[in-house]
């Protein structure tokens, strides 16, 4: 048994080099990833797989590459601040997919691949030949990750899905704004990035079960699943509850207080999770009589009696400027901070001591500033190793390293449209 698991493993190992510097400190130096994304679930997904040593070779449209190319302004250079948003450590390759070539060269890049992930319509990787009973007859040790709007079937499965568009049906929208103010959406495509995470973690897995057993398999991620189950709290309390979620801004179904409030100058959050908090908060806010209001003993009450709460302390947290109340609440037991634009976000000391913007070289866009990995690891590097890739940048290298192409070869293919 135990040489049957040895040879399991081995047998599952990545087979490929390492391609970045400081491979023994890579947890997926050797794992190659084949990306067929687009926008922003899959690169995201991608994009950490990348920072942690994978080698993922982005496979995009001649002439057009992934639509977030284009998306701006604003525009850093010539490159779309969005795009180089979530595609820096990749190797962009472009591939015509409606070329019977084109789909054969993804073939035999999914061939000797660790991770094949896709973004597209349900049904259309069969079309091109690249679903996953078609890969996995090649390589049945590929991780198959695909990322869909509904899943891959049910009463939605052709409707093409964008994040703002999940999120309306998943609820997000409904509970998002301000009370007895229309619906509104999030800053940030937050059901994009929670997909892209989930997928993330969905490839991990399934790579550690490949360890086990040898084999790989097809993982499915969709934007309306994943919003939904980002319900958390608020599903609960319909699910079991009885109780139908509704707009509160900034504050909390089931916390009071948890929420933003007006200083003299700006806007403070602020939030007591429990009844000790609550009497440190009144303390700091030189508020001691409402330790003593029978309203506000308990949380639940102070739920209960929210309407007459929280005009007692936007009241009082207006009276001083946010900086003065920052230093009033310095070494507070409850949480708080300032509602910060972009400028004081990447100014703030504490994510200046995190070390979170990182800075690459782009061969056209000159110098990049990018936000780097959120993880870190006590021994594992998690870090920007490339900057995003020009569309195409790669082809040749990859084509060469992988299919043994010569000059001529890829001139002929270069030639009749199937490469850029």
């Amino acid at each position: 048994m135990f040489a049957r698991r040895l040879g399991l493993l081995s047998a599952a190992l990545p087979r490929r080099r390492c391609l970045h510097t400081a491979c023994s400190q890579a947890p997926l130096a050797g794992v190659t990833v084949v990306d067929l994304t687009r926008v922003l679930a899959g690169p995201f997904c991608t994009m950490l797989l990348a920072d942690l040593g994978a080698d993922v070779i982005k496979v995009e449209l001649p002439g057009r590459g992934d639509d977030t190319r284009t998306w701006g302004p604003p525009f850093v250079g010539d490159q779309s601040c969005y795009f180089v948003s979530v595609n820096r450590s990749k190797r962009s390759v472009a591939i015509n997919l409606r070329t019977a070539e084109g789909q054969n060269i993804v073939r035999q890049l999914a061939k000797k691949a660790d991770v094949f992930v896709e973004n597209f319509l349900p049904g259309k990787m069969k079309e091109l030949g690249l679903d996953y009973p078609r890969l996995r007859a090649l390589n049945d040790t590929l991780v198959y990750c695909s990322i869909s709007g509904y899943g891959e079937d049910g009463p939605y499965v052709s409707r093409p899905g964008y994040d703002v568009i999940a999120a309306s049906l998943g609820g997000l929208l409904h509970i998002t704004g301000a009370e007895g103010g229309e619906p509104s959406k999030v800053g940030v495509a937050m059901t994009d990035l929670a997909t892209g995470l989930y997928a993330h973690g969905a490839i991990m897995a399934a790579l550690l079960q490949r360890y086990k057993d040898g084999e790989g398999q097809h993982v499915r991620c969709d934007l309306l699943s994943s919003q939904v189950s980002c319900l958390v709290n608020v599903a609960s309390n319909y699910l079991n509850g009885g109780q139908e979620a509704r707009r509160l801004g900034t504050a909390h179904e089931s916390i009071v207080p948890y929420q933003m409030f007006h200083t003299r100058d700006g806007r403070i959050t602020l939030g007591a999770g429990n009844d000790a908090q609550f009497a440190d908060l009144c303390v700091r806010l030189s508020l001691p009589r409402l330790l003593e209001d029978e309203r506000f003993a308990t949380n639940a009450l102070r739920v209960q009696h929210r309407a007459e709460l929280v005009p007692v302390l936007e009241a009082r947290l207006s009276e001083s400027t946010t900086a003065e109340w920052l230093e009033t609440l310095e070494g507070a037991g409850f949480p708080y901070g300032p509602v910060n634009n972009m400028e004081q976000v990447f100014s703030d000391p504490q994510v200046l001591h995190n070390g979170l913007v990182e800075e690459v070289e782009h061969p056209t866009a000159g110098r990049l500033r990018l936000v780097g990995p959120a993880v870190r690891y006590s021994k594992s590097e998690n870090k920007v190793r490339s900057a995003p890739p020009l569309l195409g940048e790669h082809t040749d290298d990859v084509l060469r390293q992988f299919m043994s192409l010569d000059d001529r070869r890829l001139d002929e293919l270069r030639q009749r449209g199937v490469i850029q």
